[in-house]
């Protein structure tokens, strides 16, 4: 891999309210979702942060829970608690409700943010951007989110004309996920049950 240490951070701060109950923990094959999550990427990460304000629930797996600094704002205050509590320069960020995130895929994000000096490198699908699932440079972004908060600006994807942005496309996509899975992420009850067969 790369000399640069890669710091996993896990988002856990959603409301599930189309599931009606904290998907982040339901079962999946037996085991909570989340850890199914963090599982399958630890391999690739040299510290693992979930951030959560839900600090109880979340101390079973061991982690290191991290609070909102700036509260409700969103995914975008997540992603501020989490890159200010990394202790490494290269921040992979993935939402706990994806089952089949991709460690290949983010290895070679953080490979490509490292080669071609960029300050995020993100997936582009058919969907569109994928910040949950994406590499940020944590020296660059985080005052740039700093400035979004402060300013009021809570999209979580506002504040990349600020910085060098390198987009993953469909065809290097595929090459690294060929299932195809890698941002599919569970909303509902019937996508949950849809993930129990997949997985």
């Amino acid at each position: 891999m790369m000399s640069d240490k890669l710091t996993l951070l896990i988002q856990a701060g959603g409301q599930s309210r189309r599931m009606g109950e904290d998907k982040a923990l339901k079962p999946l094959r037996g085991r909570p979702l989340i850890l199914r999550v963090v599982e399958r990427l630890a391999p690739i990460a040299d510290e693992i942060l979930v951030t959560t304000n839900d600090l109880e629930r979340y101390a079973f797996l061991g982690l290191r829970l991290v609070p909102d600094l700036v509260p409700g704002c969103g995914p975008l205050s997540g992603l501020h608690a989490g890159l200010t509590a990394a202790s490494h320069p290269l921040v992979a960020v993935v939402a706990c409700d994806m089952p089949f995130a991709s460690a290949p895929l983010l290895e070679a994000c953080a490979r490509l943010l490292v080669e071609e000096r960029a300050d995020v490198v993100i997936p582009r699908s058919a969907a569109g951007l994928e910040p949950l699932h994406a590499v940020y440079r944590r020296e660059t972004c985080l005052p740039v989110i700093q400035a979004a908060l402060q300013a009021g600006q809570f999209k979580v994807i506002g504040w990349f004309p600020q910085v060098k942005v390198r987009e993953v496309g469909e065809a290097e996509i595929a090459a690294l996920d060929p299932s195809g899975r890698a941002f599919w992420n569970i909303n509902t009850p019937a996508e949950f049950a849809q993930a129990e067969t997949m997985a």
